[in-house]
Parts: structure tokens; C-alpha cells; sequence
């Protein structure tokens, strides 16, 4: 599908770049309100959040190779957050997402947070903290072909908030794109995206790390291990059990290598020019 231009607004109620923030696309119903935990007292002041809607708590897993999401729905989510925000530690944003017309219903947010769970299982951005799979309500075709649209405008929303908990880890089309770096016991490919350097599944690294190897490295690799992103392999090596995103290019290159390594000369194209050559020094 051909993606078109999109205008979106992003309210800030006190001015704050880095606080409240209210995204809408400017002929649409859904609005998104991303909170920062510290200024949930004044975000549960605003209508928005007295609203029937969809939830999504966001923070870091300590002992997790991936951040952690939590997917919820509310008849007034103002009272929920405050709930959450008495009973769970980690998380440090809430993005809520309501109707500005106020058309949803309980069986309505409660569909969306069904099908949220499953797209964002799928996607593998985030640990899911539901400890229930969300039950899938039943609504009519055509209720159900509305709230698809709907979704619509909250994956676009969420993303631009900085949440793309939708969006697949995907291997690109093209080879043009692919990087590989290699060294003993480890042979990897993968691609630097908007989104941080993803390493493809498949892909191998070194299991021991070198003596001068940063701790939080040795950290990163027992996590993904715990979660199943690497898994033992032959010679001393790890398997990628599946595309991993990781946030610059030499983290995935000190992981792929065990060592500290500069991912910028590491990634290398078919050609044998490196990243940094092609990305920072071609302009």
C-alpha cells in the first residue's frame, strides 16, 4: 500500500515540549495523549483522559533485552492510570487513546485492546507485562470495520509519539542495504534503520567476550539470551533466533563480536565500503 502524506497536531496544554502531549490527525476522531508519569496529576485534570479508551503503559525492563509494554482499556482512564500508578513500578509513560466525539463504547476499546496485544505480540518491540491475554469482544462487522480505521490512526499516532509498538522487525527487500560484519565465531548481517540497526535472524556471534569488553555488553548478551534472542550455537558462537533491533550500530557490532567495537567501520556493504563511509562521509 502507497503511504500518502499525513498532517498531524500535537497540542502541548502547558507549553512543555517535554511533558503532556495531544497528537490528532486534523480530519480525524482519535486522539492520542502521551503522559509522563511525573505529570500525571495534571494530565488526569484534562477531559481527555475522563474518557472511555485504550492504554498503553511503557518502561525499561531491568533484567529484559526489550522494553516493557502493558496494554489496558478503561471507561475512564484518568481513574485507571491512577491505579496503576499505586500498584506498578516500572513504567514511566502512558499513551492514552480516546474519541473526540466520544463514540467508543466498553465492547469497543475492549476489541482494540484484543487486537493491540496481538499486533504488538507479533511486532516482538516490547515484553508484554498483560498477565491475562485480553479477552476479544464481540461486535458486528461493521463496528469492527470502523474500529479498524480507528487502529489505523493509533498506529500512526503512537509511532509518531516515539512508540512504533506496532511495527514489525522486519529484513529488508533490498540486498543494496544489507551490512555484514564478521569475526572469529560470529558472521552477521543486518541493516541500519530509522529505528536504531537491526540484526537478522540467523546471524551468528561470538559467545565469550574479550577481557576488555565493557561490563553492561556481557549484561545486554545474558538478557537476550534469557529472552530467547540468542540461543547456543557451534564453535563458541550464538544464534539470532530473530531480527533484533538494537539502538546504535555498535551495540549490535560489540554484541556480534564481543568486544567494543565501533559499529560505524564494523558494518561493512558487499563493496567493502563501511557504514560510516556510505552514511556520514558520501555527503
Amino acid at each position: 500500500m502507497t503511504a500518502h502524506a499525513k498532517t498531524i497536531q500535537i497540542f502541548l496544554p502547558d507549553g512543555n515540549p517535554r511533558g503532556v502531549k495531544i497528537a490528532e490527525f486534523t480530519s480525524r476522531t482519535i486522539q492520542a495523549v502521551l503522559v509522563p508519569r511525573a505529570q500525571l496529576d495534571f494530565a488526569c485534570k484534562r477531559p481527555e483522559l475522563n474518557n472511555v479508551g485504550l492504554y498503553f503503559l511503557f518502561g525499561e525492563g531491568e533484567s529484559s533485552s526489550l522494553p516493557t509494554l502493558y496494554i489496558g482499556e478503561a471507561e475512564d482512564c484518568a481513574k485507571r492510570l491512577k491505579q496503576h500508578n499505586q500498584l506498578k513500578d516500572w513504567w514511566n509513560y502512558a499513551l492514552v487513546c480516546i474519541s473526540k466525539t466520544q463514540e467508543f463504547t466498553k465492547a469497543h476499546v475492549k476489541y482494540l485492546e484484543w487486537y493491540s496485544h496481538q499486533l504488538a505480540k507479533k511486532a516482538g518491540r516490547y515484553k508484554l507485562e498483560n498477565g491475562n491475554v485480553p479477552v476479544k469482544s464481540h461486535i458486528s462487522e461493521p463496528v469492527i470495520a470502523d474500529l479498524m480505521d480507528h487502529f489505523q490512526s493509533i498506529q500512526t499516532l503512537s509511532s509518531t509519539l516515539g512508540y512504533p509498538l506496532f511495527d514489525q522487525i522486519q529484513k529488508g527487500t533490498g540486498e543494496s542495504n544489507q551490512l555484514n560484519c564478521n569475526g572469529p565465531q560470529a558472521k552477521a548481517t543486518g541493516e541500519y534503520t530509522d529505528d536504531g540497526f537491526i540484526v537478522f535472524k540467523g546471524s551468528t556471534s561470538r559467545k565469550n567476550f574479550t577481557n576488555a569488553a565493557h561490563g553492561f555488553l556481557k549484561n545486554i548478551q545474558q538478557a537476550l539470551i534469557a529472552d530467547g534472542v540468542l540461543k547456543e550455537h557451534e564453535q563458541d558462537s550464538l544464534l539470532f533466533t530473530r531480527n533484533y533491533l538494537f539502538p546504535s550500530p555498535s551495540q549490535a557490532s560489540s554484541i556480534v563480536l564481543a568486544s567494543n567495537s565501533n559499529g560505524w567501520i564494523k558494518w561493512k556493504y558487499s563493496n567493502g565500503k563501511t557504514l560510516d563511509e556510505v552514511k556520514r562521509k558520501s555527503s
